[in-house]
């Protein structure tokens, strides 16, 4: 189970690379506040889409909701979706919290929680043959020339230097 975040969800979906992430072999959900108070140039289209892709929205049990309140209460340095996200995260066990929030990563880090971001993403797609070099490639540049992704730009060098 890979829980994404907003910031993951909108990088992949800059690129348009969405699709191809859901062919990866692992189920894929959002938070229910995610999709309905973060990612709201999302269209309706875009969302079928992804659904019959597989991608699943999850509505947080109330006992769930409540773990929400009670983290954001101790440590209110996230936001109340971010632990949406984390509490989802801890319902499953061996899921991946997919984050490009460093605040959230090192809050799911300190849980033990498993993390990643959008360039494991990029390494899954290239091991299981999902997308082309040259796509990935492209994803790779684009992330790197666009100013409101937060990618660490040795790891996008690193990466595009071993699709090369």
């Amino acid at each position: 189970m890979v829980v994404m975040d907003s910031s993951c969800l909108i990088d992949l979906h800059k690129v348009h690379l969405l699709p191809c992430c859901l062919a990866l072999p692992w189920q894929f959900i959002v938070p229910y506040p995610v999709r309905h108070e973060e990612l709201l140039d999302f269209t309706e289209q875009e969302w079928m889409m992804m659904e019959t892709k597989g991608l699943q929205t999850w509505e947080l049990a109330p006992d769930q909701v409540t773990k929400v309140a009670e983290r954001k209460q101790q440590h209110r340095r996230l936001s109340l979706i971010d632990y949406a996200c984390l509490v989802l995260a801890q319902c499953f066990s061996a899921s991946i919290l997919l984050t490009g929030d460093a605040g959230l990563r090192h809050v799911a880090t300190h849980h033990k929680l498993c993390v990643h971001g959008v360039l494991w993403i990029v390494d899954q797609l290239k091991e299981h043959r999902i997308c082309s070099r040259s796509r990935l490639i492209q994803t790779l540049q684009l992330w790197k020339q666009d100013p409101t992704v937060f990618l660490p730009s040795q790891e996008i060098e690193k990466r595009l230097r071993q699709l090369t």
